[in-house]
């Protein structure tokens, strides 16, 4: 693919220096509402936030339910709002103040599966996966390593036509009639890449959206997506702060990326999401001491970061994923943080995202302990370096013209205009 072709995908301007927030609605506030979430807004837009995406807003299925609240992944009805949250106008006057305050809003979308008790397993089972019996059966996923049994979903069929246009149609809804700007789309690489580009240009005449793939692969940049998730910095900063790899772990994911994916395709760095949170571990856990190095890395390196609820507050827990367990948010220890991280990525060109920004380049300063890098476009520069160790560093640095030290875990953000 040539240069000249791959800035060819136009993405829409608010995101162009974008950041992205994950909100879990159920554990947000002890009531779990949208009501009750619209108390943060403020908040959440000092920090510097930019857009808003929500997890499943919709009915979740009864039939075959995990634990007492079940998954929000397992939709009854695309068209309906889960009567936990509050009502379909309680979310319509949400979205309207969170445009009001500057900010835009995506909610995820599960196109892959639906719950068993979904009103079109009994009015189109013809759009459903079977097995050799001929019988609609729960979804089973191999993810690379083992297989996972989705018992209380069922697969829907993408052979069938007719499920494209109903499946088009229920997004076009939540874009012309409740004015959302786009999608976080569920293991969306599970779903024919020629659906999703046939949705965005069906969506994009309603409107000009951002979508948002919880996949990687780099075709889904060609017409349909505008992100994918960066799963690789995530492993990498995961071996590294485990001591399963040094540094060059980093080095090697950004020369990877920039061979394997368009200039033009944003993607989705992040230090936790509801994952790897709920199933894996927490950023107390996983990171201690190094929580602020590696969400300075994720925030600079490249792509758009993403932060989840509750990680300005210190996240010191998991949050169970099918049942009641509110965010303790304590002090919003972070805010001040964040904010400084969101506004340098606002407040320099060569950070922001695809195309807009600048790739950035491994300076000789690098070691096993410490990371740095630059991005630099036209008038703008900016030079970071963290030290990813437990122990103190000392180096000069031909780029900054002066000795450096670094403080365990601490880092250094130089900019120059």
């Amino acid at each position: 693919m040539s240069k000249t072709k791959e800035s060819q995908f136009k993405h829409v301007e608010w995101s162009q220096s974008a950041n992205i927030y994950e909100v879990n609605i159920r554990q947000f506030t002890p009531e779990g509402t949208f009501n009750a979430f619209k108390s943060h807004l403020p908040r959440l837009k000092k920090m510097g936030v930019d857009i808003l995406w929500f997890m499943p807003i919709h009915p979740v299925g009864i039939k075959n339910r995990k634990g007492c609240m079940g998954s929000g992944y397992s939709v009854k009805d695309y068209y309906g709002v889960n009567p936990e949250f509050g009502t379909l106008q309680d979310f319509k006057t949400l979205v309207q103040e969170i445009h009001d305050m500057g900010m835009y809003v995506l909610i995820d979308w599960v196109a892959n599966h639906t719950a068993w008790d979904n009103h079109w397993v009994s009015e189109h089972p013809e759009w459903f996966k079977k097995d050799q019996k001929g019988e609609i059966h729960s979804y089973v996923y191999h993810n690379g390593k083992e297989l996972e049994y989705w018992d209380d979903v069922v697969g829907l069929d993408y052979k069938k036509p007719e499920l494209w246009d109903a499946m088009i149609n229920a997004l076009s809804y939540w874009v012309k009639d409740v004015d959302i700007d786009g999608y976080r789309c569920d293991v969306a690489g599970l779903v024919p890449t020629e659906f999703w580009e046939k949705a965005r240009a069906e969506l994009d005449s309603i409107k000009p959206v951002f979508m948002l793939a919880e996949w990687a692969s780099p075709e889904l940049h060609n017409k349909a997506f505008d992100m994918t998730y960066d799963w690789g910095l995530y492993d990498a900063m995961s071996d590294i702060v485990k001591g399963k790899s040094s540094v060059s772990a980093i080095k090697e994911h950004i020369e990877l990326s920039a061979v394997e994916y368009p200039e033009h395709a944003y993607r989705m760095a992040f230090t936790s999401n509801h994952d790897k949170n709920s199933w894996e571990t927490c950023d107390a856990e996983l990171y201690g001491p190094a929580f602020k190095a590696y969400s300075v890395l994720a925030a600079t390196l490249s792509g758009m970061p993403l932060i989840y609820s509750g990680q300005e507050s210190g996240l010191n827990k998991q949050l169970s994923f099918f049942a009641k367990d509110e965010i303790e948010w304590q002090e919003f220890q972070h805010d001040d943080f964040y904010q400084q991280l969101l506004a340098l990525k606002k407040n320099n060109p060569v950070l922001w995202n695809g195309q807009y920004g600048a790739r950035p380049e491994v300076l000789e300063e690098t070691s096993e302990s410490v990371f740095c890098f630059s991005r630099e476009k036209e008038q703008n520069s900016v030079v970071v370096m963290i030290n990813l160790s437990d122990s103190s560093q000392q180096f000069y640095s031909n780029k900054l013209l002066q000795e450096v030290k670094l403080k365990p875990f601490e880092y250094k953000i130089t900019t120059f205009n």
